[in-house]
Parts: C-alpha cells; sequence; structure tokens
C-alpha cells in the first residue's frame, strides 16, 4: 500500500518512520524540503517536491494523509487538494481539528465523491517506539481501506486503534481524551506541589513519583513521565511557569456546556492553565487591592 503524508513535523515525521517499519510505501511533502530529503535519505520515503507531485505519485484510490495544524492551515491544504483527487479517492485528517469542522469536511468532501476520515491521534514524540493510539471516525467502507496503515501505526494489529463511528467521532474522542488529560495532569500537579510544600517531611519527589508508578491506583503513563523527569531536577527553577492550551481543552468545556453535563475538573484545569498564561496579573492585583481596602492587609509593591 502506498499513501501520501502532508505534513512532516514532529507527528508526521515520527508516522512516516513507523509507517516505513511497516512496509508502507509513503510519498512525504513538506514546506521545508529539506526536511523532505532528510526523510527521503533516512527511511526511504518517496520524496515529492508539492502537494499535487505528492497525489500524482499515489496509486488509486488515492489515500492522502494530512498532519496539519487545526484551522487555517487544514482548511487551505483541503480546498488546494481537492482539485487533484478523484471519485473513490480518501483524504484522513491526523491533526487536532474540531470534531465540528470535521463533520463539515467530510459532508463536503462526499458531495464530490471523495471519502474522509478524522483520525484522533494521540502518543505525541513517543508514537514512533510505542505506537500511535488511533481513534478514527469514517464510513465502513472508507475504513477498511485505510486498515492496514492504522495496523501499522498502532501499538499492535489488534490493539490500540479502533473505528469509533461515523466521520467526527474520531476527532470528538480525541477531544474528549485531551479534556481528561488536562484534569489528570492537574491533580497530579497540586498533588505533587503539595509534597513539596510539606518541607517538616522533605519529601523526595523522584522517589515518591517512582514508588506511585508500581501497583498504586494512581499508576499511569503522565506519572511514569514525570518520575523520569524528576528524576533530573525537582526544582524546576529554569522552567516558567507558564503552560499553554491545544484548544482541545477548551472545546471539551464548551462542548460540556451545550449538552448540559457538568464537568468541574475538566473545566477548572483549563482555567488553571489560563492562569499561568495571565502576564498582566490585573485579576490578582484587584484582589490584593480589595483586601487592603477592607482589611488594611498590605499590598506587596513590584
Amino acid at each position: 500500500m502506498r499513501l501520501a503524508m502532508i505534513g512532516l513535523g514532529k507527528m508526521g515525521g515520527n508516522m512516516v518512520r513507523r509507517l516505513r517499519r511497516g512496509g508502507i510505501e509513503v510519498v512525504g511533502y513538506d514546506r521545508d524540503a529539506q526536511v523532505v530529503a532528510g526523510l527521503a535519505g533516512e527511511c526511504g520515503m518517496v520524496a515529492a517536491t508539492s502537494v499535487a507531485d505528492a497525489v500524482g505519485k499515489l496509486p488509486s484510490p488515492k489515500v492522502v494523509w494530512l498532519m496539519l495544524p487545526s484551522g487555517d492551515p487544514t482548511e487551505k491544504q483541503l480546498k488546494e487538494l481537492v482539485p487533484l483527487l478523484a471519485r473513490g479517492d480518501i483524504v484522513v485528517d491526523g491533526g487536532n481539528s474540531n470534531y465540528k469542522e470535521s463533520q463539515r469536511r467530510g459532508a463536503w468532501l462526499a458531495e464530490q465523491g471523495i471519502g474522509f476520515m478524522d483520525s484522533g491521534t494521540s502518543g505525541g514524540v513517543w508514537g514512533l517506539e510505542n505506537g500511535y493510539c488511533l481513534m478514527v471516525g469514517a464510513s465502513p467502507e472508507v475504513a477498511k481501506v485505510v486498515e492496514p496503515v492504522l495496523k501499522v501505526l498502532a501499538p499492535a494489529p489488534d490493539r490500540g486503534w479502533a473505528h469509533v463511528g461515523p466521520v467526527g467521532a474520531g476527532h470528538y474522542a480525541k477531544m474528549i481524551h485531551n479534556g481528561i488529560e488536562y484534569g489528570m495532569m492537574q491533580a497530579l500537579a497540586e498533588g505533587l506541589d503539595l509534597l513539596k510544600g510539606k518541607q517538616e517531611f522533605n519529601y523526595d519527589l523522584a522517589q515518591l513519583t517512582e514508588l506511585w508508578r508500581h501497583s498504586s491506583v494512581v499508576r499511569s503513563w503522565l506519572l511514569d513521565l514525570t518520575a523520569d523527569a524528576l528524576k533530573g531536577d525537582q526544582e524546576l527553577a529554569n522552567i516558567a511557569p507558564y503552560v499553554s492550551d491545544s484548544g482541545e481543552g477548551r472545546w471539551t468545556v464548551i462542548d460540556s456546556i451545550e449538552q448540559g453535563i457538568p464537568a468541574p475538573v475538566l473545566t477548572l484545569a483549563l482555567q488553571m492553565r489560563f492562569a499561568s498564561q495571565d502576564e498582566k496579573g490585573y485579576s490578582y492585583r484587584l484582589l490584593s487591592l480589595m483586601r487592603n481596602a477592607f482589611g488594611g492587609h498590605a499590598m506587596k509593591a513590584k
């Protein structure tokens, strides 16, 4: 089988490497020609000089996998791509697109006889060695065509991937997955902060997190990564207290409001990320002002 991979960044590039290891032929294109040349030399990927060149090197039905940032980059690429495709061809969006956008795009492509799959993709930079967790939304017919690719990208042919529903279902599942991830990360961070603050016990956080990795209820891959990081540095003095959000946490909270289903943990975890991003700190300055106004509490000058 041969497919085209458009977008060869950290995720896309490693996916190409894993596919080549599994015997899947890949035609790759990226705006950075050096990245294309590097992958072609490293793993035998077929280099393409443009999207049109990549599509032209595919057999029919053509399968084109996009690994691009969500929003405008994916939208623009789709509009450029569609005139190059024919009925029966398939487009896979493996980025973190909003599931509503995926539903719209799937309907638009269906009108032209082109199949669409939205693949919620988890695994990050570790996916090359460990495999990717793939939640895909598509028609049964499209899923069947792409199945050999999913089996190679996943941790094993029989696990780590699933056709979870129609178009949109894959990205919706990944959205909720990331919302849960926010909550788990926040809980670990708060708990470890409390342990570090209990100076009378002088906890070794590397020791504790390593301990929890074995048979405790809170063991997880996130804990594995945290324990490994704390072995080298527990003070984290060189890391800025700023946590970005990719957008999927916001979409999860918005969806909880739309459904009327309470999700306080996920919502608060997202809000805490916003708090870390507030460089002006205006609301905190107002709080200090109020305490001073009603209680005479001292205000700390900057």
